[in-house]
């Protein structure tokens, strides 16, 4: 039975020019990762102490959350909590209009993409502006971000300079880079003069000194709030960490695991207001409460947006990220997906080859592929298991548990190979379409090893 995600993926697929470009880009970022990851001797020591780090907050949550909490006010920041999308909207809604700001310029930001808040804000009147460039690209185009931290890669620059013609008055085929860049630019800087208020996400949220740390390579969210009076972050509260000897090992990791930089062109401090002006930041939980009562899943929490995970995923490089239902894709978002409404999302869980690669760049150790193969055990739960997948699966153990009917069968295996294509490759045959059967052996290994015709078969082994 094709998912959502199998039908999605061969649409994709189906622009075999583009889907190589997808895979080989995203690869070479994957070794970047690996080249800049081999310069630093305590690499995975890094990881371990990240990996700690995390696990000691999240399960501490309740106090670093507060502490944060209370440094920020005293720095003269304005805190609120929201318990979901609706409430983290209406805040940020509320602020806006107590200013009558009718232009809000953000940063980059996953969570208000989780929340969806750009066409509530919308709908009430304020134009929202994306000012990361592949945020913009796609903001014009009227799409959603593909990679949580290179959200237009999925887009051709041949398709850019169409949209930026169309969009921005730029020349018609011209899809230099350099000239692009300098179009947004140009459009940009316009935006950032004549915005009421400023939003940025938040990286890291230091818990000793109430900091927002926003990692930029645009310098957008430094623009931003530079030339704004009014600094709105948008923060989720897994993202906090204890203390400032805490951040010096996950900016270390950070640009090293998203894109193969040593550090990220930009790492912002903001830790109170401008001369004159308000700094709010709006703490969100919206589900991740939950999760911490989650002992099989509550790693997840851990995540720092990297997206390690999706560079080295040989299932999203080849069916890009719009294959995936979840608005973040890959093996963080399939969990993410799953910990949110497991009947909803549960098609995603089969795009997972639990190669476990993703497992082994994972910054802060994440067990991914290990929670995908969980989430998949548990299908016939939901009422959401493959229906043809439970019957073969059903056959496999009526077989196995039968050795004599095993080895007759094992023995026929061979005739296959003799067997007219039709009667093997058709509707029936998911397996078979795009793929060639291996050539069935005319013995069996079981049967070599019986006759002594493997080498040291019937010998002892000596320990």
């Amino acid at each position: 039975m094709s998912t959502l995600h199998t039908k999605a993926a061969t649409r994709f697929l189906e622009n075999e020019q583009q889907a190589e470009w997808h895979n080989q880009t995203l690869w070479v970022v994957r070794q970047k990762r690996d080249r800049l990851a081999m310069q630093v001797p305590e690499w995975e020591q890094l990881r371990e102490a990240a990996k700690n780090i995390k696990m000691h907050t999240i399960t501490h949550l309740d106090k670093y959350a507060q502490q944060f909490a209370d440094i920020a006010a005293a720095n003269g920041v304005v805190v609120h909590w929201a318990k979901d999308a609706e409430e983290h909207n209406r805040i940020v809604y509320e602020i806006l209009a107590s200013h009558q700001a009718k232009k809000l310029v953000k940063s980059k930001s996953m969570l208000t993409e989780e929340c969806e808040m750009n066409p509530y804000l919308i709908e009430r009147g304020i134009d929202v502006v994306e000012s990361d460039l592949g945020e913009r690209i796609l903001q014009l185009n009227g799409t959603a971000p593909s990679h949580i931290v290179l959200p237009a890669i999925h887009m051709m620059r041949e398709e850019v300079g169409e949209l930026f013609a169309e969009k921005l008055g730029t020349e018609k085929g011209n899809s230099d880079p350099t000239y692009l860049t300098r179009a947004a630019r140009t459009h940009l800087r316009n935006e950032f003069l004549t915005a009421d208020a400023a939003m940025t996400g938040c990286n890291f949220a230091v818990a000793e000194t109430g900091d927002v740390v926003v990692c930029t390579n645009e310098g957008n969210a430094d623009m931003g709030t530079s030339l704004s009076k009014l600094h709105i972050v948008s923060m989720g509260i897994e993202k906090i960490i204890p203390n400032s000897k805490s951040l010096a090992v996950f900016t270390r990791l950070l640009a090293r695991s998203a894109t193969g930089q040593p550090t990220t062109s930009y790492t912002s401090h903001y830790r109170k207001p401008i001369d004159g002006g308000e700094m709010h930041v709006v703490m969100v939980d919206n589900g991740r409460s939950d999760i911490l009562a989650n002992k099989e899943h509550i790693q997840t929490l851990k995540c720092i947006r990297c997206g390690a995970c999706m560079n080295t995923c040989p299932v999203y490089r080849h069916s890009g990220g719009y294959s995936y239902t979840y608005f973040i894709p890959g093996p963080i978002g399939i969990n993410l997906a799953m910990l949110k409404n497991p009947k909803k999302y549960s098609d995603n869980v089969s795009a997972c080859s639990l190669c476990f690669s993703c497992n082994n760049v994972c910054p802060v150790k994440i067990d991914l592929a290990d929670q995908i193969y969980r989430w998949r055990q548990g299908l016939d739960s939901i009422g959401k298991a493959d229906k043809m997948k439970k019957m073969i699966s059903g056959g496999l153990e009526y077989l196995f548990k039968r050795p004599g009917l095993y080895g007759s069968l094992l023995k026929m295996a061979p005739i296959v190979n003799h067997m007219p294509r039709f009667l093997i490759y058709n509707g029936l045959n998911d397996w078979g379409k795009g793929r060639e059967l291996p050539q069935f052996a005319g013995e069996s290994f079981t049967s070599m090893w019986k006759k002594g015709k493997v080498k040291g078969a019937n010998k002892k082994l000596n320990h």
